[in-house]
């Protein structure tokens, strides 16, 4: 009973992080003909980096820069991730960009299982076709519309991304609190605030406020909230279980895809969805046995 119960938290947790990132990306999405994929990026950090470090105020003297190493490349991580997805997400939707950007979790899911038998190398092919399977559904080919291929290749640009966000956050996990994506968040907006900055001279003053107030929404939302969460976790879970758990996202996504910016799938875009999630699902089940 006890072991169980120390499991449901950390589960509960991945499974809050996965609604509240979503969420708060297709907020951040109302806000692309404004300012762009890299404008809600660069708020994203600003918020995030304000909102940590107020609660952590990490002793970076103490600390050291070798112990910060994977803080401050999880920040530079965490820049290009973001900036990818929302890239994929204006040219081809919330729910196909972050089911195209889920092959990161897949691939540290299959390429970190500790087995190597011939059957367990038969389970990842499988579990890795089913998964490209899920992507050529995305595409939709029967359809008379071809799926864009930049968007799809900024969602590609993402799964890299987020496969190194998952291997980084582990080692930033060690540090104390959340100092680790306190640290993430104020590289992030190092690198991202100038370009803010002009874009945000470019609004419209009356929509100005709008653009701040939905920002600080998806920052909180998508950043500082998720990406705490997910560092304090790693802590007390296996890496594979992490990966496999992320499948929700891109239920999440597609969810609130429809919801907020009424973005409806097809069917066989749907089952492309549920292929990749199931993929990640199975991959890690093997691996366990």
């Amino acid at each position: 009973m006890a072991r169980s119960s120390v499991e449901v938290g950390p589960v509960a947790a991945v499974a809050f992080s996965a609604s509240s990132v979503q969420a708060g990306a297709a907020v951040g999405a109302t806000l692309f003909p404004l300012i762009g994929p890299f404008g809600v990026t660069g708020l994203r950090q600003v918020v995030s980096a304000v909102a940590l470090l107020a609660i952590a105020r990490p002793p970076l003297k103490r600390l050291g820069l070798r112990r910060l190493t994977p803080a401050l490349l999880l920040g530079v991580v965490l820049v290009g991730m973001n900036f990818s997805l929302y890239s994929a997400v204006q040219r081809i939707g919330l729910g196909l960009g972050v089911t195209v950007e889920f092959l990161g979790p897949l691939a540290v899911a299959l390429l970190g299982a500790g087995a190597t038998s011939r059957r367990a190398t038969t389970a990842r092919i499988a579990c890795g076709a089913l998964a490209l399977a899920g992507i050529v559904l995305i595409t939709d080919p029967l359809a008379g519309a071809r799926t864009d291929p930049v968007g799809l290749a900024f969602g590609a640009a993402a799964a890299a991304l987020w496969a190194a966000y998952i291997l980084l956050g582990q080692r930033a996990g060690a540090l104390p609190g959340v100092t680790g994506t306190a640290v993430a968040s104020l590289v992030g907006t190092a690198l991202t605030l100038p370009g803010l900055v002009l874009l945000l001279l470019a609004v419209p003053p009356a929509a100005l406020p709008r653009v701040l107030l939905l920002g600080t929404v998806t920052g909180v939302l998508s950043s500082a909230l998720p990406y705490s969460i997910d560092l304090l976790v790693l802590r007390r879970m296996p890496r594979s279980l992490f990966g496999m758990l992320q499948s929700l996202h891109p239920v999440a996504a597609a969810v609130l895809g429809l919801l907020v910016l009424g973005q409806v799938l097809g069917g066989v875009q749907v089952a492309g969805v549920a292929a990749v999630c199931l993929a990640n699902v199975l991959a890690v089940l093997a691996a366990r046995r």
